[in-house]
Parts: C-alpha cells; sequence; structure tokens
C-alpha cells in the first residue's frame, strides 16, 4: 500500500480488525520511511458495478463518491463516521447482492435521500435540493413538509 504522505510503496500494517459495520477490515498502517500513519479499509466486493448515468454514460461504481457525497450533505452535522460508513455499506451490499451489474445513478440517489432521511433531516433536505434539482423556495417548503408529516406519524403512531 503506498503512503499518502510521501508515497512510499513500502508500509507496515500495524494492527488489523473487523470494521465495526464487519463487512470490512480495518488496518492501522505506518510508513518506515516517513513514519506516516493511516488507516485503510479491505472489502470483500461481490461483481464490479457499473453506474449508468442520466446522459446514458457508464461508469464503474465508486464507493468514495458515495461517502463523499454523504459528507457533503453532513457536513457540520453532528453524525458519526461510523453512521456515515454503516449507511453506505449499506446501499453498497443492497447494489451488489441486486444481481443487477449496471444500476441507474436515480437508484443510487434514491438510496441516498432514504439513508439521509434516517441519519439527518438538514442533510437529507441539502442532498434532496441537488438531486430533485430545486429551483423555488416552494420546493424547500414541500420538503420539509414531508419531513414534517412523517415527524407527526412516528410521533402519534408512537404513543
Amino acid at each position: 500500500m503506498r503512503c499518502p504522505f510521501c508515497g512510499s510503496e513500502d508500509t507496515q500494517v500495524k494492527d488489523s480488525r473487523p470494521a465495526e459495520d464487519n463487512t470490512s477490515i480495518r488496518r492501522r498502517r505506518i510508513c518506515p520511511d516517513c513514519g506516516g500513519r493511516f488507516t485503510t479499509y479491505e472489502r470483500v466486493q461481490l461483481r464490479e458495478l457499473m453506474v449508468i448515468k442520466k446522459s446514458g454514460r457508464k461508469l464503474p461504481f465508486d464507493r468514495e463518491k458515495l461517502v463523499r457525497s454523504f459528507e457533503i450533505a453532513l457536513r457540520k452535522r453532528p453524525v458519526d463516521r461510523d453512521r456515515i460508513e454503516r449507511a453506505v455499506s449499506g446501499i453498497a451490499r443492497r447494489l451488489e447482492s441486486s444481481g443487477e451489474t449496471e444500476i441507474p445513478s436515480e437508484e443510487i440517489g434514491l438510496q441516498v435521500l432514504e439513508a439521509l432521511k434516517s441519519l439527518d433531516d438538514v442533510a437529507f433536505v441539502r442532498y434532496a435540493s441537488v438531486y430533485r434539482d430545486f429551483s423555488h423556495a416552494e420546493d424547500f417548503e414541500n420538503v420539509i413538509a414531508e419531513i414534517n408529516a412523517k415527524i407527526a406519524r412516528d410521533t402519534d403512531g408512537g404513543v
């Protein structure tokens, strides 16, 4: 594994253990050249997934791009990194086990929206504003009304 700090190709594994979601191995590494320490994750990939963009272009599924989408939506929000990892792992697992090798980007976007809805309402609205291409204030009002209706249902159902 190449060192992200100095580029050395001779890094050493100091500790390996299952990650909290039990779908990957977490490895702590150290670079003997610069002394840099970093963490890597190793996961099983069941099949090579291709994402079909709205334009029809096909790109390989990129888990890190999915992580970045969550991080952008959740920027400055009180959500643990572990919860983000679990959400991303859940989406990746569902996509890999769907039996399909080509997944429309809209399907991935819907799964991200669903996951964000359960993680953080503000992040959900942020992501929805881009995903649903909001152009008016009413678009935000409609999504907030959806969230308030869900909260009301959850509160009434729990009493």
